[in-house]
Order: structure tokens, then sequence, then C-alpha cells
């Protein structure tokens, strides 16, 4: 049967946001994909967050993909910081009250990558934990001190090693200098849109769902 999802409109902190929900009918868990930076064009349409969205739901989870403030027909304006992850955390609450049972997993493309880790943290300060966080060319230089990663869970960073958006190097020295526990994954001969190696991304990506 071929799943295809619904587009639904979530009440969000500066009118509604536009989203595109999955449900399963055996979910394993419930996904929410971040895209990435709204001013140079990214939208939840984005291809990587389309593969990511497809990963997850062959994974067995339920999915939401949604647009920050300004995007599509998500109400606002820009805000480029605490605003989208705002967004993010009414998209996260719409989907967690539906599924309250189910473990939530953060998935966050480029600035959407910002956007899931700052998320992931506000959750766990209030006491909702989630199981997976994954930053997939993430825009980290964006993380201030008050972005606070969370602590518990799983973290994999996907990083491509000739990123010409992201300086992967960047990257490599955040992750060595983070304290938790993570996983970071590096893909050989690959820009930062995944052209052409969005069935490797997928590769490294569904095995650690399935766990």
């Amino acid at each position: 049967m071929l799943m295809r999802e619904t587009p639904v409109v979530i009440a969000g902190p500066v009118g509604q946001i536009e989203a595109l929900y999955l449900d399963n009918e055996q979910p394993r868990g419930i996904a929410l994909i971040c895209h990435p930076n709204p001013v140079q064009g990214g939208t939840m349409l984005n291809k990587v967050v389309s593969t990511l969205q497809r990963t997850a739901r062959d994974a067995g989870l339920i999915t939401l993909r949604f647009n920050y403030r300004g995007v599509g027909a998500s109400e606002g304006s820009h805000d480029m910081g605490s605003g989208e992850v705002d967004d993010a955390q009414a998209a996260a609450a719409w989907l967690r009250e539906k599924h309250p049972d189910l473990p939530l997993t953060l998935f966050g493309f480029s600035f959407g990558g910002f956007v899931a880790a700052s998320l992931g943290g506000r959750l766990e300060a209030q006491g909702v934990q989630s199981k997976h966080l994954f930053m997939v060319a993430p825009a980290v230089m964006r993380l201030g001190d008050q972005d606070q990663l969370p602590q518990h869970g799983e973290l994999t960073v996907i990083q491509p090693e000739t990123d010409e958006v992201i300086d992967p190097q960047l990257v490599y020295d955040w992750s060595e200098q983070l304290q938790r526990p993570h996983e970071l994954l590096k893909v050989a001969e690959c820009g930062h849109f995944f052209h052409g190696k969005l069935t490797d991304l997928k590769d490294l990506i569904l095995p650690r769902l399935s766990n």
C-alpha cells in the first residue's frame, strides 16, 4: 500500500504552521524533520528533507515535516533563530499529543540541524526525552551558549566531506569538543545537498533507526 503524507495545519506561536503528516499502522515511533535555511530557499520539500522523511517512514516511524514561519503557507516572518525553534516546538507538541506513548526522533538538515538540536535540548529541559537526534550537515556555528543539546538519547552527526555551504572542519572541530557521547559520520566526495548521494544518506540512517 502506497502511504501518502496528509497536509495538516498546526497552531504555531505566530500563526498557522503548514505541515505534512504521515501515519503508520504499526508505528515504532514518531519523527519530526526540520528543514534548511528559509532565507536561502529551504522548505519542507527540500530533497534531503524528503529523503529523511522516507527513511523514517521505511523504518516504521510516523513522520511530520513542516515549514517554518514565513515559508510556504506558514504565517509570520523569518526569525532565523529562536523563532524557528519555537515553530519546531509547536510541531513537536502537536505530534506528541497525537502519539504520547511513542518515542520521538528528531532530524535536522543544515539550518534545521541547529533547530533540531536546540529543540531537543529544550524538550529535555522540560522532561521530554528524544530517542535519537540526527544532525545532517548541521549549521553548528548557529549554536550559542543558550542552545543546549540534549544530553540523553543517541546523537548522530552526518557531515559531507566536500560541503560547500557548511565548512566541514567547523563540524569536525565542534564534534571533537562535544562533551556528550555521539557518532560522527563523514560522507566522502559529497556536497552539502547530497547530489548523487541521497541513497548513501538513507543507508547510513536506516539501520540506526532499526535498532
